[in-house]
Order: structure tokens, then sequence, then C-alpha cells
């Protein structure tokens, strides 16, 4: 697809509009109504959940691959429709409801933030301070920054890292302790200027995690958990995705090819979340495991500013206000237009939000992308209302549709067809990728053959803040039938091994075995004084930012 489902999820800003929808009854949702707040509804909320509720079933009929959906949406305190649709995983009957606990990922990063707020409140963290003030050892590859980077910035996407630079620290799954990805940040390029443009970047929210356990004397997850689920209520939801049972979970899927990753038919990925999406060692920038239940219980006290059910706080109104100032400006437009009905005229990120103009209004959101598994959180203060969508497969235009036309419903502007509009959309995006894997593989069989023998490029490639990668040569069959070539593992990366193919000159490719992770291209320069190196990236044009395979400057040792 032209644009894949994380990135999306993560990385843009502009929401988009209604479309037509109707009713149609998918696998799971007869049995499931939606949750209330005590005390009833209004007519308006009812009539808002009868609309939204169609509107799901359509957008879940256009894409019948995808097993189960999420959602909850609140309005003025209130549980306006919390429920899941379809089913955990696919071709089993297991029926997902407002209970089942979906990967979020980097919705997250705003829960992380949150717990910097209450330290802000208790007087024991600054927003504007050094970060080095918390983490006395605390170095960036750049000094001037390292010095100077605060904890707001660590929020806000804004250090001058690359986006995504440092993701396979622990993306794919990594053998990778929190201590040890901690320590490979000074080493991790920085390409950009301090504060001068807005980069993704989720090395820093583990930077943020290691400073609320450096001040709170807590892990992490220990303090998420007593000091913000344990007080909102979320019963639920673990901060932890290796404590998601895989019985109560909507299972992850997506596409595994052929020709390339996220093309051909939809399968099951894992049986259990942290099979596919072990990020428990960098869980401040995505660890979560929640459920639409208690997901809107966390719109409702971001949208009464920190206020809990019982009129104490979780944090205070200053610091609600704070989290939501804009940072850094991540993007601009001339504004909508009528193919882009929910175009902003501004993005920017703030701390663990994105914050943008929509339709007029203000618009708070954010989103969360694993394999298998996309969502979206979106909030409208002027409204006091919150939308959740949670799935559990990477059909980026199904999320496409279903956080634009439900954000349309809830703020009354129907007349544009986003489930059409994203069914175009993506049909184009196929259409080129099928072409570029295409090309690819002509390249591959048009290429010319490497200049030395393949031993020569077998050995011990080393970078800086990654460490060690292998290629060894590998002899399969016996006899006539014997054939030798080149095998490449990344050493911390379990997934990341396979074989090694020439594919035109200096550049080879891989075939990795795990055909849930994306190939790469290396370029070896080997030079006549024994010297070597050589560097990476993806083969697919449509790869996920996160293997961030460009990063990385090896050297033979």
């Amino acid at each position: 697809m032209s644009a894949l489902s994380r990135r999306a999820a993560l990385s843009r800003g502009a929401l988009a509009a209604l479309a037509p929808f109707g009713a149609g009854l998918l696998p799971g949702t007869a049995a499931h109504a939606w949750a209330q707040t005590p005390g009833g509804t209004t007519p308006e909320d009812a009539a808002l959940a009868e609309a939204a509720d169609a509107y799901v079933k359509a957008a879940m009929a256009a894409w019948p691959d995808q097993p189960a959906v999420g959602i909850a949406i609140v309005r003025g305190g209130r549980d306006v429709l919390v429920r899941g649709y379809g089913v955990k995983k696919m071709g089993a009957p297991e029926a997902a409801d407002a209970d089942t606990l979906f990967a979020i990922a980097s919705n997250t990063k705003n829960v992380t933030a949150a717990a910097l707020a209450i330290l802000v409140d208790e007087g024991k963290v600054k927003w504007d301070e050094p970060v080095k003030t918390y983490l006395p050892g605390f170095r960036l590859s750049d000094p001037f920054i390292g010095e100077r980077i605060t904890v707001r910035d660590t929020l806000s996407h804004r250090a001058g890292f690359g986006l995504g630079a440092g993701d396979l620290l622990f993306w794919p799954n990594s053998d990778r302790t929190r201590a040890e990805i901690l320590a490979a940040v000074p080493h991790v390029p920085i390409e950009d200027g301090f504060r001068a443009a807005y980069h993704y970047c989720n090395l820093m929210f583990v930077v943020a995690g290691a400073v609320v356990e450096a001040v709170s004397g807590q892990t992490w997850e220990a303090f998420i958990q007593t000091r913000i689920l344990d007080k909102v209520g979320m019963s639920e939801t673990v901060p932890l995705m290796g404590a998601a049972d895989p019985a109560k979970s909507a299972l992850p899927h997506g596409r595994v090819g052929p020709p390339l990753r996220y093309q051909g038919d939809m399968t099951l990925l894992s049986d259990s979340i942290v099979g596919i999406w072990d990020w428990q060692a960098a869980a401040a920038a995505g660890g979560f495991c929640a459920s639409p239940t208690d997901w809107a219980k966390w719109m409702k006290v971001r949208l009464a500013m920190g206020r809990l059910p019982d009129g104490s706080r979780l944090f205070s109104e200053a610091a609600a206000r704070e989290m939501w100032r804009p940072n850094i400006i991540s993007g601009s437009s001339p504004g909508p237009t009528a193919e882009l009905p929910g175009r902003a005229i501004a993005t920017t990120y703030a701390m663990g939000f994105a914050v943008q103009d929509y339709r007029g209004e203000r618009m708070i959101s954010h989103g969360g992308g694993s394999p298998g598994g996309i969502s979206s959180t979106i909030l409208i203060p002027g409204r006091e209302a919150g939308i959740a969508v949670f799935t559990n497969a990477e059909e980026s235009f199904l999320l496409r549709a279903l956080r634009s036309g439900l954000t349309d419903i809830v703020m009354g502007k129907a007349g544009f067809d986003w489930i059409a509009d994203s069914k175009r959309i993506e049909g184009e995006g196929v259409t080129k990728s099928l072409a570029a894997a295409a090309e690819i593989d002509a390249k591959q069989k048009a290429g010319a053959a490497p200049a030395r023998a393949l031993e020569a490029y077998a050995g011990t490639w080393r970078d800086p803040w990654y460490g060690d990668i292998v290629i060894e040569t590998r002899t399969t069959g016996r006899g006539r039938n014997a054939k030798t070539g080149l095998w490449l593992a990344f050493s911390r990366t379990p997934a990341l091994k396979g074989p090694l193919e020439p594919y035109d000159g200096e550049t080879m490719r891989t075939r990795f075995t795990d055909r849930r992770e994306e190939d790469l291209f290396i370029t070896f320069d080997l030079k006549a004084d024994g010297t070597a190196t050589a560097t990476m990236k993806g083969v697919s044009p449509d790869i996920d930012f996160s293997y961030d395979y460009q990063d990385l400057r090896l050297t033979m040792v």
C-alpha cells in the first residue's frame, strides 16, 4: 500500500470525514450491547450511538478481512458507545467485546506524559529542566544537545533524531534490557538541529520513562499501575504486553506477502500479542494493552483535565493544559478542500499528543501501531468528546475511515464518503506497491555479480549503537547439489536472520526466514587496504519506519 499502517497511524495528523453507512451484522456483534455510564444516557447520546454503530459495521463490511475492532466514544463524561466488533482471531468463534484487550502501542505515550505531570505537580520534576538533572550520566551523540535536552523535549519529538532512529534496539522483538537500550542512546546518530524540526522518536520516550523511574524510585510499569491505572479504575489494562492474557486479547493479524510485507492474504501473526510485539524494555513508548471499557475511562479523565470521577485529581489542570500546549510544528497546509475536508492548517505535537485544527475546532489525537494492530485516540475538548478506535490487523485505510467518519459523526459534519475515499486510495496504493515489488525482482535478475568471492563479505560487522551483525557462509545440499551462499543474522534481534543474496554488484539483499519481518539491502565497500564498511536500507518502499536500517554504519571487525 502507498501508506503503511503504522506510519499512517503515527505520522499523519489530519483526519477526514463521514461516509454514508448502513447496518449489516458482523461476527461477534450480536451479543454485546454498548456499555453506558450509570444513570443512563440522553436521547442525543442514543442517536449518536446508533449512528456510530451502523457506521462501524459498514466500515468493517468494506474491509472483510479485519478480524476485530474495539470502539469507545464518550461525551460529557458519559459513555456513548463502548463495544467490540468481530472476532479476536480470524476463523475462530470468540467474539471481541468491550473488555477485549488490544495492543494500543504509542497511545501509551500520553500516559507516560501524564506520569511525568504527576511528578511535576509534586515538585519532583520540571518540564524544562535538563534530562541530566535526573539522569546524571545521560549523554547524546551531539554533546550540545545532550547537555540541553529537557524533559519536555523527550516528549515532543524535537530532539533532532531522524524518524524512528534507534528503534532497532527494540523493534522487532529484541533481547535487550531497558538498561542496555539506555546505554546505546549516546551512540544513535542525530541528523537534524535541536528543536529544528519534528521527527517521530520512540527512543526519547524510553528516556522519559527512565526519568519517571529515577525520580519515583519505582519501575515505569509499577508507577503507571499504582499512580494511574489503579486510581482511574482501569482494571483490565496492562502496561506491559507480556501480561496480556491471549484468551482475553484481540490477537495480531497482518499480510506477509508475497511479494512483500503488507501484501498478500491476511494471516495470524502470533498466538499472543507479546509474541510479535515485545516492547517491555521500551514500554514507556508503547507498552499498553487496553480494552475499550478502560480507555473510555482514560479519555474522560483527559477531557476532565485530570479530574477523577470522585472529584479528586490525578494531575492538575495546569499540567493538563501544559501537556496540550504545542511544542513543535509537524505540518502545515492551505487548509481544507472539498476533496480533503479534514485537512489541518497546522498540525503540531505537544507532550504525548498531537494538536491540530479540524473543521475549525481543536483536536487532540494520537495513533498507535504495532505488528498486527493499529489504533487511534481522538479528543475534541470543545465538545467534551473522545473517540478511540482499536484494531487487531494492519488495515490502515480501515482505521482512516473509522477515525475520520466517527469524528464527523460526533461533530455532526456529515457529507464526505470516507469509506469510499479510503478504498480508492488503498486500491491505488496496492497497484503501486505491486509494481514496485516487480521492479525490485527485475533489478535483481538483471543485476551484476559481486566483485569478490562471497567469502570476502563474511565476518562480524559492528555498528556503534546496534552492535553486531554476523555474515557467514553456509553450504546446503551435497555433492553436485551443494550450494554455498551467505547468511546474515542480527545479534540482538532473533527474527532478523536469513539468506543474503547477490542483488546488484556490491549490493545484496536478505530473505529473512521469518516473513513477518522486513528485508534489507546491504551495500558493501571493501577497500584495497583491508578496511570494510557497509550501509543498509529497507527493500520495500512501504517499509515501516521502525526498521531504521539506514541509521546503521557498519564496519567489519
